[in-house]
C-alpha cells in the first residue's frame, strides 16, 4: 500500500509505507467458506496512530466486470492499526471475481481481487 495522507478533525493523518492490505478467500468453485480482509503493518507502519473511520467492503463481479453484489462493513470511527473485518459464507450466482476495498473517510484507498473461475 502506497503512503497516503487523511485529514481527521483538522489533523492530517499520514500512513506511512510498510502497510499491506490482504484479502484472503476459501471455497471451490462459486461457493465462498470463507473471506477475511485487513490491514498488516510492518515495523515501520506499526509506528503510525492506525487507520481513522475506516470501512471494508466486499462485492462481487460477473465474467464482464459488472459488479452485481455488495457486502458494506460498518464505519469505525476509532483509530486502529490493524481494521479487519470477515464476511459471510456467499453462494454466488456467476463466476468473476470477489473483491475487498479499505475505505478511509469515504474514499477508497486501496483493493484486492480475487478470480472466481470454474
Amino acid at each position: 500500500m502506497a503512503s497516503f495522507d487523511y485529514q481527521v478533525g483538522g489533523v492530517t493523518m499520514k500512513v506511512p509505507t510498510g502497510c499491506m492490505f490482504s484479502h484472503i478467500i476459501r471455497g471451490q468453485g462459486k461457493d465462498i467458506t470463507y473471506q477475511n480482509a485487513g490491514v498488516d503493518c510492518g515495523f515501520v507502519g506499526a509506528l503510525n496512530a492506525g487507520f481513522c473511520n475506516w470501512r471494508i467492503d466486499f462485492t462481487y463481479a460477473n465474467t464482464g466486470n459488472k459488479t452485481y453484489r455488495t457486502s458494506r462493513g460498518n464505519t469505525h470511527t476509532e483509530c486502529k492499526i490493524d481494521p479487519m473485518r470477515n464476511n459471510a459464507p456467499q453462494k454466488l450466482p456467476h463466476y468473476g471475481k470477489a473483491c475487498a476495498h479499505l475505505n478511509i473517510n469515504g474514499v477508497r484507498r486501496v483493493s484486492q481481487c480475487h478470480h472466481i473461475t470454474k
